[in-house]
């Protein structure tokens, strides 16, 4: 009780004091995980909405597709991309392995299903309600998308930060390309799980702490936005 007591003081004096290594961990973290999902968004949702909306061979196994590679394991996806970006591997001469780059690859992959399947269904629900006024007005298939992404908007932020939620907590893959290399490579994740191999406990905790703070952040601003929508639907 008194060694987690030490720790627990020590890793709010890390906070407090604004730790440089604490920060460059949690600064790094961000920035793979946002550019992750801003790359994941910009593919998953186009394709979640043109599931949703359009008739084409193929598109019940695609659902299924999607719906099952939103349990993708990490360290799966993690193997994968190591092989891709090997020096034996078809894309090693970019020598993107153990970067951030890397890491980011490895994220995106993971989370695009779940902003894609969780668009989907967004829209689908968007469509079977508005869908016959819209093709009352004549507004064509990509006038329809367009609208009802747009108008379906704070209901589609929460699968985007649903994303983000994903990818702030990812350890396996990003740990097996990225190497977990100091000032390199080394995130929340990766390092929680280091420090405490190595008995850091209180590193190990301040960045728990703000990664539970993340969380809680991440499910109190989807809470609100499905607040929101559902007083703008009333």
């Amino acid at each position: 009780m008194n060694d987690f007591s030490t720790a627990f003081s020590t890793a709010l004096t890390l906070l407090m004091s604004g730790d440089e290594d604490l920060m460059e961990i949690v600064g790094l973290s961000l920035r793979v995980s946002l550019f992750a999902v801003a790359i994941a968004t910009i593919i998953g949702m186009p394709l979640g909405a043109a599931t949703a909306l359009y008739k084409f061979p193929g598109r019940k196994p695609l659902i299924v597709l999607l719906n099952a590679l939103m349990g993708l394991p990490p360290v799966v996806v993690g193997l994968i991309v190591y092989l891709m970006l090997s020096r034996m591997g078809p894309l090693g001469v970019l020598g993107l392995l153990f970067t951030p780059t890397a890491m980011v690859i490895a994220q995106v992959i993971l989370i695009t299903p779940i902003i894609a399947a969780l668009s989907r269904q967004v829209v689908e629900d968007m469509w079977h309600e508005y869908g016959e006024q819209l093709r009352s007005l004549g507004a064509s298939p990509l006038r329809c998308m367009a609208t009802i992404l747009w108008d379906g908007r704070y209901s589609l932020s929460t699968t985007v930060l649903a994303g983000f939620g994903r990818a702030s907590a990812e350890v396996g893959a990003v740990m097996i390309v990225g190497g977990n290399i100091d000032h390199v490579t080394r995130v929340m994740t990766t390092a929680i799980a280091l420090e405490v191999s190595k008995g850091d406990l209180a590193l190990a905790l301040g960045l728990g702490m703000i990664l539970m703070s993340l969380s809680l952040l991440i499910n109190g601003a989807a809470f609100v936005l499905n607040e929101a929508t559902a007083e703008k639907s009333r």
